[in-house]
């Protein structure tokens, strides 16, 4: 079954889900793949690059203009979602919960530049895949993360984790 997550813009009721893009960008190293990681705005929480969906754009291309405005980042979006994972957004100055789904893309990066629309609110940090699974707080992000492999030189993919199997 193909789940159309386009289909699902963000509904700020709180009675559904809304659906958010993130870029998990990567690169080849000597001993492997690593990943990037940033802070959040807020908290200060390692997060991946992430946003609403953005009119006219694919979700990769959604993914990939917020690896750039957050993280500095271009390269080349895979077209096929790697996973996804559930949080609550704090949402205005009550910061009230609102449940969010993230599909997630990888993102071979190509170029990180030290000039980028968010760069004097965030930090950005390589990690390994299994590192960087153990600084984020959700744990289907975690899992997500912790199951990163290099399939080519071009792509990730996933490996299932106990829950998939």
């Amino acid at each position: 079954m193909t789940i159309d997550l386009r289909s699902i813009g963000p509904k700020r009721d709180g009675t559904e889900p809304s659906t958010q893009y993130a870029a998990i960008c990567w690169r080849v190293v000597k001993d492997g793949v690593q990943v990037l990681l940033i802070t959040s705005r807020e908290t200060g929480r390692w997060v991946l690059p992430k946003g609403w969906p953005i009119n006219g754009m694919s979700p990769e291309n959604s993914a990939a203009r917020e690896a750039w405005e957050e993280a500095g980042v271009r390269g080349k979006v895979d077209p096929h979602c790697l996973g996804l994972y559930s949080y609550d957004k704090a949402i205005g100055p009550t910061r009230s919960p609102m449940p969010c789904v993230v599909a997630v893309y990888g993102l071979k990066v190509q170029e990180l530049s030290s000039r980028f629309p968010e760069r004097k609110e965030r930090r950005r940090k390589w990690f390994s895949p299994q590192k960087a699974a153990s600084k984020v707080d959700e744990p289907e992000l975690q899992m997500l993360l912790s199951g990163i492999t290099l399939a080519d030189d071009r792509s990730l993919k996933t490996s299932p984790t106990p829950t998939q199997k």
